[in-house]
């Protein structure tokens, strides 16, 4: 017997319930509420099914699996996820989104809406209470001006992951992923590469959204690696090492690390490491692979 579609099973199982995905429906909740869209929390609103079944698909949701969903929002892809997994977590900020979700949920007894910011919330301590401590999903549609410090957070934390599924803005989704020699290569790209297997799933124009962005955006699965590719004696002093090589990019490699107060590295240190390698010492830190700075980072601790 086929698999049954369960991305819409929403608008069956759940008759009430509108599918926030079309258009209509979002701008008929926004009416219903007088709803103010908040500029600080960076609220952009998915109309689009077709992403919305992007998404959960390329999140590759089942129902054995605890979701943390981060900014539902109106509950738009909430109701998706609801369909698909055992069990949704959703973390949004805004107080006055909680009575639109209680409204637009209430026919999922799967989903528990918690009003907080995420950057506070112990999500390791409720992945442990809620899931067992096995690894959770996390998909999201992250604002772009906090998207780094939520994913950076969630694997520094060594919160317990199977993958994260986000939406941010195109070029933080390109960052994400480049090599060395590019101009969006830096310690975002190393940073996230080394905890995650990073691929862009889905580019998405800003007529997906209400209220329209003014930039593109795109949907990044980050599949976290049980052991990173690289090995390191000290995961710490390796980002701290790349973000000083990063942090003035037109100097060398070495001069960035020699500025950097807070890695009390000699001139001769650095030399020293970069001729062991085989590199030159005029080279930039924007010309270096991951390997090679965790090569560098036990060569210098």
């Amino acid at each position: 017997m086929p698999e049954p579609d369960r991305s819409r099973a929403g608008t069956e199982r759940n008759a009430g319930m509108a599918n926030l995905g079309i258009p209509r429906n979002t701008i008929e909740i926004l009416q219903k509420y007088n709803f103010n869209f908040q500029k600080k929390y960076g609220q952009n609103f998915l109309i689009d099914t077709k992403v919305l079944d992007r998404i959960v698909a390329a999140a590759d949701i089942t129902g054995e699996d605890c979701v943390l969903e981060i900014g539902p929002g109106i509950g738009t892809m909430t109701q998706y996820l609801a369909e698909n997994a055992r069990e949704v977590i959703a973390v949004e900020i805004d107080k006055n989104l909680i009575p639109i979700l209680e409204d637009t949920l209430c026919g999922y007894d799967n989903v528990t809406v918690i009003n907080e910011d995420v950057l506070k919330l112990d999500i390791r301590g409720l992945a442990e209470e809620r899931n067992g401590g096995n690894p959770i999903k996390v998909v999201a549609n992250l604002p772009y001006y906090i998207t780094t410090p939520i994913i950076m957070g969630l694997f520094e934390s060594h919160v317990p992951l199977k993958s994260i599924t986000v939406m941010v803005q195109k070029e933080v989704a390109d960052r994400m992923q480049v090599g060395p020699g590019t101009k969006d290569y830096g310690a975002l790209s190393l940073a996230v590469q080394y905890y995650a297997k990073p691929e862009v799933v889905a580019n998405v124009p800003p007529n997906c959204f209400i209220p329209r962005p003014n930039v593109g955006s795109a949907v990044i699965r980050l599949t976290r690696y049980e052991v990173p590719p690289v090995s390191v004696e000290d995961e710490t002093k390796l980002f701290s090492l790349i973000r000083a090589s990063f942090n003035q990019r037109r100097k060398t490699l070495a001069n960035g690390l020699c500025n950097a107060p807070d890695l009390g590295l000699s001139r001769e240190q650095v030399a020293g490491a970069l001729e062991k390698m085989g590199l030159p010492p005029a080279i930039r830190g924007e010309a270096l692979t991951l390997g090679q700075f965790a090569e560098l980072s036990n060569l210098l601790y």
